[in-house]
């Protein structure tokens, strides 16, 4: 047994030359990250909604018809008086081309019975024919005149309908859906697209019954975007509803949005928060983000030049369905991890994903 033992150390040392003498370096570790920006709504009391147009408009054809053309589709933006879809015109036409026959046929009748009346005024004058035959004549042109503004009117209804088989945009917007395919016999008035119209937005949220009160029209609140916290902008509410939604049961409340940044886009969640909310130090960060450093709790920063992490402790305000308050411990500009924290070590060499 003792001379086996020199074997086992000669074989282990004979193993360990077999090596190239370097030591294993961890993997670089793709890790989530979010850029510490300052300003994050302190109250927790935040009411999600959608950021919506302030004017949106179901566009629909004046006449019924089967729909030949919708050269525009959901997310399009279109500009005043573009065409949004068209009808087959054929009957519209024929229809049109029937009322100026009938228009000018009207207008010989008017011509014919202007002239008769103005000879028979010649021969009142005279006294060749008699009041009464005078009188018939006057009859016969009022009857052609009010025949031919009748005419005239039915020939520009027409017309204007043969016009409303092109369904246009009445202002500058984007579509937010269609109703209606080509191929379509649709209904007059039957929805073919919504459109929102450019210009003022608002905010649309749905308040609980018991918290419906807390909300008053011309009422000042703050607004952020969930896709980027950073961008907190002010609103007024604007409209609250008379009744809750059947379904529901929460009051759908409007809040206008007053200067919003140009990255607020229709359809982006946004959270509403009373005014007073904002805290211009507060850091708000993913409920991921935090770790441990012993008992403490800590986020992991990213070193800009080198790449490493190191943990770094903070004081937690607020943990809230939005995610964790930090009132202490970052700075504007810190690169925070924000997913993977428990596999990570100090001086670890990290590679931001996003």
């Amino acid at each position: 047994m003792k001379a086996a033992l020199p074997l086992f150390v000669l074989a282990a040392a004979a193993l360990a030359g077999c090596g190239n003498g370097k030591t294993a370096v961890d993997p670089v570790r793709p890790v989530l990250t979010q850029v510490v920006s300052p300003g994050a709504l302190a109250t927790r009391d935040t009411y999600s909604g959608e950021v919506r147009a302030r004017h949106e408009t179901d566009l629909a054809f004046r006449v019924a018809g089967k729909i030949i053309a919708r050269p525009v589709d959901a997310g399009a933006r279109v500009a005043r008086g573009q065409v949004l879809a068209r009808l087959d015109p054929v009957d519209a036409k024929l229809a049109a081309d029937a009322s100026h026959a009938q228009l000018a046929s009207a207008e010989s009748d008017h011509a014919l019975a202007k002239a008769e009346l103005d000879r028979h005024a010649d021969l009142l004058n005279r006294k060749f024919i008699s009041q009464s035959s005078f009188d018939a004549k006057q009859n016969a042109y009022n009857a052609a005149k009010a025949k031919l503004e009748q005419s005239r009117s039915q020939a520009a209804i027409t017309t204007n309908q043969a016009d409303y088989t092109t369904l246009v945009a009445d202002a500058d917007g984007v579509v937010i859906s269609v109703s209606a395919e080509p191929g379509q016999v649709v209904a007059a008035g039957q929805p073919v697209l919504r459109l929102a119209r450019s210009g003022e937005k608002e905010i649309v949220i749905n308040a609980p019954e018991n918290q419906v009160t807390r909300f008053k029209p011309g009422q000042d609140v703050m607004v952020q975007l969930w896709a980027d916290a950073s961008l907190i902008f002010p609103g007024k509410v604007r409209e609250i509803a008379g009744g809750a939604d059947p379904v529901t049961r929460t009051y759908t409340v409007k809040v206008t949005a007053i200067n919003p940044p140009d990255a607020a886009q229709l359809g982006m969640t946004a959270n509403v928060a009373f005014k007073a909310g904002a805290d211009s130090e507060l850091v708000l960060l993913p409920l991921s983000a935090l770790a441990r450093d012993k008992s403490d709790p800590a986020v992991w920063i990213v070193e800009p030049k080198s790449g490493k992490v190191q943990l770094r402790a903070v004081k937690v305000g607020q943990f809230r369905e939005d995610g964790v308050t930090i009132t202490k411990g970052l700075a504007a500009g810190d690169r925070v991890v924000i997913a993977g924290v428990h596999k990570l070590r100090p001086e670890q060499v990290v590679r931001v994903a996003n």
